[in-house]
Parts: structure tokens; sequence; C-alpha cells
């Protein structure tokens, strides 16, 4: 969406409206440039508008306020605890540092944050864990009224809740009637798609271009080698645009191109839970122009299983599995039948057991996996869709006997049946011997609330008939790996020096926590973070030229160990 006599040279040129670029957008132009926001989609928002919009930010105001204590000292040792010498130390700095001056600054735009009570971080035990919550903040509701022709522009449909509305944060997912009329009259809505529309609402109101169905396919450099702006694919052709200061990249990972996905993750992919146009297009430009890459390997993983027959978003359905691998009467299975981790861990946690790989036959061990739950479940938890007491849907394999499961989802019937027999007996003593479920404070968050805190919120026997199945998928929520930056989003090469005009933020970028999903909200936490500053550093750009050799990672590095 853009006119055809649009401006060809702005300040400040960002690719990609997600969570990071929008951010970045609205820095920029709150520091005095001018500013455009191209969009490869036809819709905005990216893969923000399809999740819950929480953001791990430590250390922040909205604890403090209600008497939950942290430091700037125990998130830095939580992630260093986390990190397998992955995180670089200036990158954790700058993102931990930060978060105080970005909440004083989202608090002047539409967006406003507030406290997810009680969300503890995914390994509440580790060094400087918060096991009662504090570090996991959501997006308030937000008025689409003013967005005027935008509003039919994002990603997604309309979800008029708060994540603490949810089962994820406590809630039902079911709002009154009367609440929901008053939302729908007031057209307000939470989650992802409140989190975009109200970046989008500041970017407009700050003068900020935005334009859709333009793919970013090439930078262009300038005077000694500085990058001047991006050659874009749109329906009306090829198309440069310049920009003065700064080319921030932020157009997300690279999940939906099995070509790089093959040459860089460490261990299988399959049916992305993101939008289709993560194809890896940042990488590819920031690899042309000689950026040093980081972080490959790695994805924020997430097990999903696919909703046949259903379409979103241009790509089959699939639906995240958290919930039902966490309350009680379930367990996975990996092909041999048998349990082969805790499955209340975190998400990303559960990729390194999906990437196992057997050194005998040279297979991934626990591929393919398998939801296995019983009648209790369904009737008290509800499962894909289908509300508590009430059928499972269609596509859900059933039968009346473990014999009879094991030999529908092709696993060997003696050993399922060993393995619900010492889960049962497991349960019964109130402890997991296998692989502790339920003894981490975050295992039975979004299980049984009302056995939580406690192993009972995990906990269940897998006992009574009949038995249902459902094949469970190695997944992400997005790619981590890209091009190096420094504290301020500034794109390295791969001599560990600036490349002068260039930025990267959100999952573009290599992430600056490393192999750590930190907690609810570690996503889009640091994308938020890194948008705020690439933004503000692009914008000075003109003001500033980078590029010196003082401005490499091995200065930052120097300046942050002194």
């Amino acid at each position: 969406m853009q006119d055809n006599d649009s401006p060809e040279t702005y300040d400040v040129v960002v690719l990609g409206s997600g969570a990071a670029g929008l951010c970045a957008a609205l820095s920029a132009a709150r520091s005095g440039a001018t500013v455009a926001v191209f969009e490869k989609g036809e819709l905005l928002g990216g893969t923000t508008c399809l999740s819950s919009a929480v953001a791990w930010l430590p250390n922040n105001r909205y604890a403090a306020e209600v008497g939950i204590e942290d430091s700037r000292e125990h998130a830095l040792a939580y992630l260093e605890s986390l990190s397998n010498g992955m995180i670089l130390p200036e990158l954790a700095q700058a993102f931990v540092d930060t978060v105080p001056e970005l909440l004083d600054w989202l608090d002047t735009t539409p967006l406003k944050m507030q406290l997810v009570p009680g969300y503890p971080d995914y390994h509440p035990e580790r060094p400087g864990g918060m096991p009662g919550g504090g570090r996991s903040l959501e997006p308030g509701l937000f008025g689409f009224i003013d967005l005027g022709r935008w509003k039919g522009k994002l990603v997604g449909v309309p979800r008029r809740m708060t994540v603490g509305e949810t089962p994820i944060g406590g809630g039902t997912g079911h709002l009154p009637a009367e609440v929901l009329a008053e939302r729908e009259l007031a057209d307000v809505e939470g989650l992802g798609r409140g989190m975009i529309g109200a970046l989008l609402q500041g970017c407009l109101d700050d003068g900020v271009a935005v334009y859709t169905s333009e793919r970013g396919v090439r930078l262009l450099r300038g005077e000694q080698g500085r990058i001047s702006g991006v050659t874009f694919e749109g329906s009306d052709g090829t198309r440069d645009v310049h920009a003065r200061r700064g080319v921030v990249l932020a157009t997300g990972g690279f999940e939906w191109d099995e070509n790089l996905c093959r040459d860089f993750l460490r261990g299988p992919l399959r049916h992305p839970a993101t939008v289709p146009t993560s194809t890896g297009d940042g990488l590819r430009m920031a690899m042309r122009v000689g950026a040093q890459l980081g972080n490959m390997r790695e994805a924020w993983w997430a097990p999903v299983a696919v909703l046949p027959g259903q379409q979103a978003n241009g790509a089959q359905a699939v639906q995240l599995v958290h919930r039902e691998r966490t309350a009680p009467h379930s367990i996975m299975v990996n092909r041999l039948g048998r349990r082969f981790t805790n499955e209340a861990t975190n998400y990303n946690a559960l990729g390194g057991a999906f990437h196992q790989l057997d050194a005998h036959d040279f297979d991934y061990l626990n591929q393919p996996c398998w939801l296995i739950f019983d009648a209790d479940h369904l009737d008290r938890y509800g499962a894909f869709g289908a509300a508590p007491g009430t059928e499972a849907p269609e596509w859900v394999i059933r039968a009346d006997t473990p014999a009879e499961l094991a030999r529908s989802i092709d696993v060997p019937v003696e050993a399922l049946e060993a393995t619900l027999a010492r889960w049962n007996e497991d349960v019964a003593r109130g402890r997991d011997t296998e692989f502790r479920r339920g003894e981490s404070i975050y295992d039975g968050f979004v299980g049984d609330k009302s056995e939580y805190p406690g192993v009972g919120s995990t906990l269940g026997s897998v006992a009574r008939a009949p038995f249902y199945a459902v094949q469970i998928h190695s997944s992400t929520l997005g790619t981590k790996g890209g091009p190096r930056t420094d504290a301020d989003g500034a794109v390295l090469d791969v001599d560990n020096c600036v490349i002068p005009g260039l930025f990267a933020a959100g999952n573009v970028m290599a992430a600056p926590t490393g192999m750590v999903y930190g907690g609810a909200g570690g996503t889009l936490g640091p994308a938020l973070v890194f948008g705020y500053r690439a933004g503000r550093a692009a914008a000075r750009g003109a003001d500033h030229p980078l590029g010196s050799s003082s401005d490499s990672v091995d200065g930052v590095m120097e300046q942050a160990t002194a």
C-alpha cells in the first residue's frame, strides 16, 4: 500500500513491520529522522501479530511497584547461568541496562506495557531466576478506531483479551458476553495485534511512511562503502530507495527457507509457527555486504501440532502445544514408545530433546513424537480446541486401550504399556523419577491452577479410557541467527568492524541472548530493546559516521570487561 509518487529518499529505511521494525522506526522518527517502513507482505505486523506479545524485560519498574525485587546483577547472573558461553557480555549488559529507559520511552507512545502477574522465569531455579515472576510484561488493550484504513492491514484476527485472561496467564480464555461486546464496540485488542496496532499508531502519528508488498532484495552502497539504501521488488517492478543515515533490517528469521534451515540449524524443523514471509531476506542482504554471522544453529524452538484441513496466513495451520502437555493426565513418547523428557518444561528447551541423534541408526530418536492423554485429561482440561467435557476433534487419534493406541501410532505395544505403567506408578508416589516433571516452579504454571504451585498441577495418571494421541513436531517461533551487531544494533563485518549505515534488530540479528529463552517474552523483549537502540543509532548516523576500527567488537568487549 503506497503512493506511486512516494519519495525515494529518507533518512532511515526500515525493512519489516514486526515489533522490532516498528519500534526502530518510531525510535528513529522520535530522534528527528524522516523514516519509512517497508513490509514484504501484504499485511503488517509479521509474527508479532500471531503472538501473545509478552516481552521479557528484567529489572522493570512495574515489578518494583508491586514489591517484587529484581536487579541488574540478578538479571545478568541469570542470563550467564544459561548462556553456555554463547552470550556476548556487552549485548547482555546493553539489553538489561536499556530496559528502564525503553519503558519510560514507551510511556510517551501509544504502547503501554503492564505486568503479567506471577509468570515465573523459564528456569527459575537458576542463579538470578525469578520463581514468582516480575520480568514478563504485556501490552495493555489498544483501541484501533484511530488507525483508519490501516486497521484492516494487520496479520491475524482480533483477540480482545490480555494474557492474564488466557489459559497461559491463568485465565479461562473466555470473556463474559457483556465484556466482549463492550470491547468489540470500542474496537480494542490485546496480545500481538494490540502491540503492533499501538506501535503502528505511534509511527503514523510521528510521520513515518509505511509501505506494504515491497520486498527488499539488495543493499545499496555509497561512498566509502556506506550502506545508502535498498533495492525493492514490488508489483510494479524494482526500485531503489535511498537512506541518508541508515538502513535497519528487521525482516524476521529464515525458518521458511528449507535450504537455509538445512545448512544452518542444529536439528529438524517442521511447520514453522510464524508468517511465511520469514524466508531470510535480511540475512541474505547482510551476507552480500560481508556481515559476520552468529548464533546460526539456534531458533526459538517450540512444539506444534498440525491442524488438518485448516489454513492460517496462507500456510498449513498449526497449534503451539503448551497446555495439553503440561496439564495432568498426559505424557509424550518417542517412536520407541518411551518418554524422553520433562513434558512440562518450557517450549524452547524441548528443542534439545527433539534434536537428540541416535548414534546407532543415525536418526533423530525422538521424532516422531506423540502426545498421549486420556479421558480424565479431556474431561477436566479439554484439548486442541475442545472444551472440557466435550469430544476431542475428529482428527485426534482415539483408542479404547493402550495397545490399540500403540498400533495406531506405530510404536511398540509392550513399550507403551510399560511407559504408562511406570508413569502411573510415579504419579501415585507424587514424583517423576525419570525426568523430574513438576519439580520446577515453572512446570505447572499453565497446568491445573487449582493445584499450583505443586506437582499436582502437572502430574496425573494416564489410565482412563479412551486414550488419545496427537503427533507433535519440532517447530519454531522464529530463528535466532543472523548478522552480528554491536550494542546499538550496528552490523559488524567479518573483520569485526561496523558496516557503516547498516543496523539489525529482532529475529534477523544474531540473538543477543544466544541460545537462552529466559522467560515468557524472551523473543520480544530483546526485539523491543534493540529495535529502540538501532532506530536511535540509525537516526544519528549522518552526524556520527560509523565504521572505524575502534567500533569493532573487540573494542566493545574491552570496554565491557574493563
